[in-house]
């Protein structure tokens, strides 16, 4: 008897720390392409005084100010104003942080399956629509228990069927023009789904609008209340590969400006509120020099290994722009952790560890 209550309290004294988690749900989400440059310094002058501007005048005064601390909270109000004071934001190489992606390859599959899966695979080196044979972190923990049928992801970028393997994950995906297939929907979920088949391409035909898919994603989280929600935007990313510097800005402020609504409505829902952690970062980085490259990102181009990531949750102490280095394969152990999980990729293939300093 005596043997056994030992061997008990050496059981209960092993269980890691991270299973008394106040993170009950998880919400992630990422906007392709944005620049660490835009994040921590605001609009660039050298930018908005190039080519890639159209309407210099009207960008200055929507968007500029004399200090980088007063331009990055013009175009990221809710990343400053309200995660930089209750959370953490990482990537500020003027301040001594800094983030970087692990894969060479330095474009968006390699930079999602890093972020998902939490290693760089030399197979993801494609935009291609190959299906990834990776186990991801989504993937992993919707076979919790408690999360089966509680993960879902949104995109506006047509591949992540692809990046997230939805024929083995069995996860819901719903990218690019795909109609949310739940029989009982509400009528506003229904109605997106004839809504984003006539509203305009402007990016492509297999691309949609980012509004459409911040809707899909907060009319989802008032219905079903899933666990865990993952978001991606691709509008910052367009915009820049069209050198179109002017629609860049927009996009990722307007981008700022959803999430800032959705993170509102979550801590007004007694579901959601002071129980849920919100990640929000990118998959690549982009050039800076020569000034043509800030359209660019790819295994030549300087800088588009450059990233950031910010979190601000329950289990997240507030504590600002974090010095040091972490790196974009740390972010899905992070996630698991966050929810109490350790997360195990494939066989023969070590994850990236937890970043610490996010989890208390």
């Amino acid at each position: 008897m005596k043997k056994l209550l030992f061997i008990m309290l050496a059981a209960t004294l092993a269980m890691p720390a991270m299973a008394q988690r106040k993170t009950k749900n998880l919400i992630v989400v990422t906007l392709d392409g944005m620049r660490w440059e835009e994040v921590y310094r605001g609009a660039d002058s050298a930018l908005i005084n190039s080519k890639f501007t159209d309407d210099k005048d009207g960008v200055k005064k929507r968007f500029w100010a004399a200090t980088a601390e007063e331009r990055r909270a013009i175009l990221f109000p809710f990343l400053w104003n309200t995660v930089a004071k209750q959370g953490q934001l990482y990537g500020d190489r003027d301040n001594g942080s800094m983030d970087e992606i692990a894969n060479p390859y330095k474009f968006s599959y390699p930079g999602y399956n890093e972020i998902w899966t939490g290693f760089p695979d030399k197979r993801m080196n494609t935009n291609d629509p190959i299906v990834n044979p990776n186990m991801n972190v989504l993937e992993y923990i919707n076979k919790q228990k408690g999360f089966a049928g509680k993960v879902i992801a949104f995109s506006s970028w047509e591949r992540f069927p692809q990046i997230l393997n939805v024929w083995r994950s069995g996860l819901p995906v719903y990218s690019g023009y795909a109609n949310l297939k739940n029989a009982d929907a509400n009528a506003r979920l229904k109605y997106l789904n004839e809504l984003q088949q006539n509203v305009p391409h402007y990016v492509n035909d297999s691309t949609r609008s980012d509004f459409v898919t911040y809707e899909y994603s907060k009319e989802y989280i008032k219905q079903y209340k899933p666990r865990v929600l993952y978001m991606a935007f691709d509008e910052t990313d367009d915009m820049a590969h069209g050198g179109k510097y002017k629609q860049y800005l927009e996009f990722a402020q307007q981008e700022d400006g959803f999430i800032k609504s959705l993170w509102e409505m979550i801590q007004a829902d007694p579901f959601y509120k002071n129980n849920t952690t919100l990640l929000i970062t990118c998959d690549h980085g982009r050039g800076y020099t020569p000034i043509e490259k800030w359209r660019d990102h790819g295994s030549d181009v300087v800088g588009a290994e450059q990233t950031w990531f910010a979190v601000i949750g329950p289990d997240t102490p507030p504590m600002g722009e974090v010095k040091g280095t972490t790196y974009h394969k740390q972010l899905a152990q992070t996630m698991a952790q966050l929810l109490g999980f350790d997360f195990k990729a494939n066989a023969g293939h070590e994850v990236g560890e937890a970043v610490k300093t996010v989890i208390k």
